[in-house]
């Protein structure tokens, strides 16, 4: 009976699964971001490639 009173006390294990949800949610975001970002990045490049390129003609 004392062992299973100590291991339904332990929270150890519990802190540590909190620290991976956070990680993957921060990863995920991060992720998320980065799509956005690279997006709207390939949009300016094009948008100044064309535009030296008519500049240019």
């Amino acid at each position: 009976m004392r062992l299973l009173r100590s291991l339904i006390d332990d929270d150890a294990g519990a802190t540590a699964i909190e620290y991976g949800l956070i990680a993957a949610i921060i990863s995920v975001a991060l992720l998320t971001g980065y799509g956005a970002f690279t997006g709207a990045l390939m949009n300016v490049f094009e948008t100044i490639t064309t535009a030296i390129t008519t500049a240019g003609a």
